[in-house]
């Protein structure tokens, strides 16, 4: 008995912080810098609104795993993008042209994460980080090519760089070059995201498939070409929390809808390139972004 009773007041310290850590609001994300950033932002607007600290298990690999992360509350909230939400979590078939209005797709995603899931879907952060066909900016002003359906006649001239996903996806290449009817110089180059912008920057090809948010497009003074078949859906950030959590800390929600609307695209392509280009740490990126919008809560 004075063994287990030894053993049992020696773990007690241990039980006690397992409980604890177990009441704290914890924030998630994915792998790449954007996710990053908005799990360290999501962490200092909650932490400065709650008054206490908040855990961070940022960097969980992809959506799957927070979204089970998630369900399974080892994660209360995590930042999500609704066309992700509505066609790899939903499953439900995202067809060109009908999937572009922003409401319609955040009302579907909202209502069938409640119905499902039991999980809230907050209000959008301000930006769509969809796919983005982007040129050389000085190409693109000599082309006189501002929108996608411009591009046709230019196309057979031109070589195209996509990554690996962007080919197997259903709002992927084939779609795409059905949708605007386009025929390139070659089938397209293959590469990791990283090697994109350098590709376009080097002239290894004319027209790249990146994303909407990406911090070197202002940089570079790169153009994106509107998607105005609407062929992409909307992928509007959202934060995505447990319903529970929201109960027990009302300022959680509050906190969270604050946040509504407040990041622009421009915004979010700065904070990225601050990361990647200019190499700062994204939590002091995410805090410096905060502190300039005034978006602390006191």
């Amino acid at each position: 008995m004075m063994m287990n009773r030894r053993a049992f007041l020696a773990s007690l310290p241990l039980l006690l912080a397992s409980c604890t850590a177990r009441h704290r609001v914890t924030v998630g994300s994915k792998n790449f810098t954007e996710q990053l950033i908005l799990g360290e932002l999501l962490a200092d607007v909650l932490e400065s609104a709650l008054h206490s600290p908040v855990d961070r298990r940022l960097y969980l690999a992809g959506t799957y795993i927070c979204h089970q992360a998630l369900l399974a509350g080892r994660i209360d909230v995590y930042v999500e993008y609704t066309g992700t939400a509505l066609a790899a979590v939903l499953k439900e078939p995202v067809a060109a042209g009908t999937a572009g209005d922003h409401r319609q797709v955040y009302e579907r995603v909202r209502e069938e994460y409640t119905r499902r899931f039991g999980l809230t879907v907050m209000p959008p952060l301000g930006f769509d980080n969809s796919f983005a066909m982007i040129m050389r900016g000085e190409d693109a002003r000599r082309m006189g090519i501002t929108k996608l359906s411009q591009l046709a006649p230019f196309a057979p001239r031109m070589r195209m760089g996509v990554g690996y996903e962007f080919l197997e996806r259903q709002d992927g290449y084939k779609g795409l070059v059905n949708a605007y009817g386009l025929r390139f110089a070659s089938e397209p180059r293959v590469m990791d995201l990283g090697l994109l912008y350098r590709a376009l920057e080097n002239r290894q090809v004319d027209i790249i498939a990146g994303a909407n948010t990406d911090g070197l497009i202002a940089a570079l003074r790169l153009t994106v070409l509107e998607d105005d078949r609407r062929y992409f859906p909307p992928y509007d950030a959202v934060p995505i929390a447990r319903a529970d959590m929201l109960e027990r800390y009302p300022a959680m929600r509050s906190a969270l809808e604050h946040l509504g609307g407040k990041i622009n695209v421009a915004e979010m392509r700065r904070m990225n390139y601050a990361v990647d280009g200019e190499k700062r740490d994204a939590a002091q990126v995410a805090s410096d972004f905060l502190r300039e919008q005034k978006l602390l809560l006191a």
